[in-house]
């Protein structure tokens, strides 16, 4: 059986196995991904994350004809090894792989190209770690009603896509934030053919505060659980936030997780309105395993 490197790292607590395989020669099946990622009998993680270069992937030729500048693809799969679109907080892990193994310079003001299956996510430096385009959003999804165990009745959702489809739930308070039991997959009414990430989202007193919005957040993640952290659901639960917040609402956010907090920001670009996450990036350890 084959040894496989592997590095550990995280987002704000949002874990990932990550191993280089360049010329895309290492096809692990669903079930030893989610060995690989498996708490106790693994390594453990929210994901596993595969860094090959896009041409020697067939879901990089369309990262390709995107951006030919985006060399590397992120092959992200969740902890259970169902492939994912995008992660927010993964692809920022990935890139300070990429950087610390040499496979790719960044310099401050420069941008990073990296391909993912919700298409190409542009990355740059910044002071708390790095900063990265989620693209362009959208209200997609509908209004399901979201239950969920420990909450005493069913709650309406707004569907929201940032590359990764997401239901964000406002909650009223804190002691109802803190009550939900995510180790229950949260039932959505009607289910979403291929499945949500479900955010549950309380504001913070005061919500805005120098022109920036607070809001606290727990999620349970598709494929993976509860999570510490998602960095495209803290950019799913900002934006909820701000629509239900109407037209006065700021476009720069806070989101409090229980891994950390993460940066939110949206802005005007020629194809619609785009949203970005900011927040730091570790590598942990190293090792090999068999597989």
């Amino acid at each position: 059986m084959p040894e496989l490197h592997f590095t550990k790292g995280h987002g704000t607590g949002n874990d990932f196995v990550l191993f280089l395989d360049p010329d895309g020669e290492v096809n692990l099946t669903p079930s030893q991904l989610a060995a690989i990622a498996d708490r106790h009998f693994g390594v453990g993680g929210d994901g596993v994350i595969r860094a090959v270069r896009s041409k020697n992937l067939a879901d990089g030729a369309a990262a390709l004809a995107e951006d030919d500048a985006a060399e590397w693809f992120m092959d992200y799969h969740n902890a259970d090894g169902s492939p994912s679109e995008m992660c927010g907080n993964g692809i920022r892990v990935y890139a300070r792989y990429l950087i610390e193994n040499g496979l790719v310079s960044l310099g401050q003001g420069e941008t990073l190209a990296i391909g993912t299956r919700g298409g190409v996510r542009d990355l740059q430096r910044n002071s708390n770690g790095f900063q990265v385009d989620l693209g362009r959003w959208s209200l997609d999804g509908g209004e399901p009603l979201v239950r969920a165990k420990n909450l005493q009745v069913a709650r309406p959702g707004l569907g929201i896509s940032v590359g990764n489809p997401h239901v964000v739930v406002a909650l009223s308070s804190e002691d109802e934030l803190e009550s939900a039991d995510l180790s229950f997959i949260p039932h959505l009414d009607p289910q979403p053919i291929d499945g949500a990430n479900v955010e549950f989202v309380v504001p913070l007193e005061p919500l805005v505060r120098d022109g920036v919005g607070h809001i606290r957040m727990r999620v349970h993640e598709r494929g993976s659980g509860e999570t510490l952290s998602c960095g495209t659901g803290a950019a799913a639960a900002a934006l909820a936030t701000r629509y239900w917040a109407g037209q006065s609402a700021p476009d720069n956010w806070k989101v409090e997780l229980p891994g950390g907090t993460l940066g939110v920001r949206m802005w005007p670009a020629e194809d619609g309105e785009h949203v970005s996450l900011s927040g730091p990036a570790e590598l942990v350890f190293e090792g090999d395993l068999t597989v």
